[in-house]
């Protein structure tokens, strides 16, 4: 009875491994998406989001706004953020990115640990990054995975998954749309 039990928990074990090792998304799949994503150009001015969380069981427990100020010199960029959060509460992150090679790019923040690694392609932007994400008295180091996608001159959409020790944990979705100057 024993081997049996221990017989199936391995055979859930590997088809579980199995399922985990499918065909990940890459940015080369959107190479030929409309219209053409150029980081520069798009996070330039101010920007306006709103935005939610929603916890593993898809239970939306925060909404946000957003208003980015976005500007450039060469290579190197400047995202301020201030986020007003639906319980009243603030929040800033300044993001500074980088181009250091054709689609690629790199940024820092003060919640970022180490840097921030994307890749354009298309019309996608896939952006990964270690958040220091303060809950309650503590501060957990939670990996995510945004994918951005420019739809027009004016709108993007951005769907980030948040996980721990390769678990989902959550997404936060966010529209952006870009002011007219």
């Amino acid at each position: 009875m024993l081997l049996r039990k221990i017989s199936i928990l391995l055979m859930i074990s590997s088809l579980s491994l199995l399922s985990s090792c499918s065909t990940t998304i890459s940015p080369n799949d959107y190479a030929s998406e409309k219209p053409t994503l150029d980081l520069q150009t798009y996070f330039n001015g101010t920007i306006d989001a709103w935005g939610m969380f929603q916890d593993r069981s898809g239970k939306v427990v925060k909404r946000f706004t957003v208003v980015m100020r976005c500007t450039w010199q060469g290579d190197v960029g400047t995202l301020d953020e201030d986020f007003t959060y639906s319980d009243g509460k603030k929040q800033k992150r300044v993001w500074t990115l980088k181009k250091i090679a054709p689609n690629r790019y790199v940024g820092n923040a003060s919640d970022v640990v180490g840097v921030a690694e994307g890749v354009v392609s298309g019309n996608a932007l896939r952006w990964q990054y270690v958040l220091a994400l303060p809950v309650d008295d503590h501060v957990y180091n939670m990996n995510f995975e945004d994918w951005m996608f420019q739809m027009d001159d004016k709108v993007m959409l951005n769907r980030a998954v948040m996980s721990k020790f390769g678990i989902r944990l959550g997404e936060v979705t966010l529209s952006f749309t870009k002011r007219a100057e």
